[in-house]
């Protein structure tokens, strides 16, 4: 099993802009407090993801990754409009540790930023590297990511946290679920089941989100769903055991032949990753 999606962060280092003394997550998490939990559920390694806009973050991460067997890869953050960002690209594909990039896309003022020609360099740079390009975006952004993957087709696409429903209000979420069918008919686009009880920011019971769920697998399938904690983002909202324990009850449900691709062998095919997994424990 792997999680293909936490974070680890020391609030000390500064560059956190969205992280505020008195929230809960302002802490450093670390691999000593993930392991634990990994350990108890059966995982045995994970993709970590950054949570920071600067090349320092992605440094720091790498480098926690280097020194923790079961970190199977990074996704790192690149300055995509950089001139030299093909070369960037380059020297952070030659680490084999180093899987995807990820800018803050939801963060923008400009919602379509990612399709400025200005950035076809660094993007097809990305693409010609193997790495991914994770998407971290909201709702109305889910057409640009459909234009992107129109214009990049052999640019490995992840949505992360399936474009962040928007349960509270059934309009928006109709609209959600229209978009993110046009999404998935790109066969370039895979999917992450994380993050989505943070979505409903108490407006409802965990339940909410299980035809979300069954939505997901319906679009995404066997092969382009993958499972992720988002810890410990999702500590404000659910335990790891229990996001874990629902996402398997749907899974076991609709696709129980498929369990072990969509919580391992995905991530290790998309993410095409080096490293194998190990014992959180060892």
């Amino acid at each position: 099993m792997i999680d293909s999606h936490q974070h680890f962060w020391d609030p000390a280092r500064g560059d956190y802009g969205w992280l505020h003394p008195g929230s809960a997550l302002y802490r450093i998490y670390c691999p000593n407090d993930l392991a634990p939990l990994l350990k108890a559920n059966g995982v045995q390694g994970s993709i970590l993801v950054q949570a920071a806009p600067t090349s320092h973050e992605t440094d720091y991460l790498l480098e926690l990754a280097g020194g923790t067997p079961w970190i199977l890869g990074v996704i790192g953050w690149i300055d995509l409009a950089a001139s030299d960002a093909p070369q960037r690209i380059c020297e952070r594909a030659s680490n084999p540790l180093f899987v995807g990039v990820r800018p803050m896309l939801q963060d923008l003022a400009e919602r379509d930023w990612i399709l400025s020609p200005a950035l076809s360099r660094g993007i097809e740079s990305v693409q010609e590297a193997g790495l991914t390009f994770d998407a971290l975006v909201q709702a109305d952004q889910l057409t640009v990511i459909a234009t992107l993957a129109d214009r990049y087709p052999s640019l490995s696409i992840v949505l992360d946290h399936a474009g962040k429903p928007p349960f509270a209000v059934s309009s928006a979420l109709a609209l959600w679920s229209k978009e993110i069918q046009r999404l998935a008919n790109r066969s370039n686009v895979s999917c992450k089941l994380s993050g989505l009880i943070t979505e409903l920011h108490g407006v409802g019971g965990d339940e909410m989100v299980d035809p979300c769920i069954d939505r997901l697998i319906d679009l995404f399938g066997s092969d382009r769903l993958l499972w992720g904690s988002d810890w410990p983002v999702a500590t404000t909202a659910i335990d790891y055991s229990d996001w874990l324990y629902r996402c398997r009850g749907n899974i076991e449900t609709r696709l129980p032949s498929h369990h072990a691709a969509i919580f391992g062998g995905n991530a290790r095919r998309v993410y095409r990753l080096a490293r194998n997994p190990v014992d959180a424990a060892s």
